[in-house]
C-alpha cells in the first residue's frame, strides 16, 4: 500500500488488521491532553488489499464507500459535501 499523505505535525498514523482483506488506518494525536494520559486516536479510513482501494469510514467498525485518495485529507478519508460557495472558500 502506498499511502498518499504525510502525518500532520503532532499526529502519526498507525494501522491494524480489520479483517482478512482489510486494514484499518488510524490517526493518533501526539499532543498532551489534560483529561487523559493516553493519546487519542481517530479512524482515518480503510485499505482493501484485495481490490487495492481506500474506503472512507462510517465509523471505526464499518467501512464506507470507495474514495479517490487524491480527494482525501491528511486527517480523514471522509469526503466533504460542499456546495460551490463552500468549495471556493474551504478548498
Amino acid at each position: 500500500m502506498k499511502f498518499h499523505h504525510q502525518a500532520p505535525d503532532g499526529f502519526e498514523y498507525w494501522q491494524d488488521q480489520f479483517s482478512e482483506t482489510m486494514t484499518r488506518i488510524w490517526i493518533r494525536n501526539l499532543r498532551p491532553f489534560s483529561y487523559t494520559n493516553k493519546q487519542p486516536s481517530s479512524i482515518w479510513g480503510f485499505w482493501d488489499k484485495k481490490r487495492k482501494v481506500f474506503l472512507s469510514p462510517i465509523n471505526y467498525k464499518k467501512p464506507g464507500k470507495v474514495v479517490d485518495i487524491e480527494k482525501t485529507t491528511a486527517y480523514s478519508a471522509m469526503q466533504l459535501n460542499l456546495n460551490p460557495l463552500e468549495y471556493a472558500l474551504f478548498k
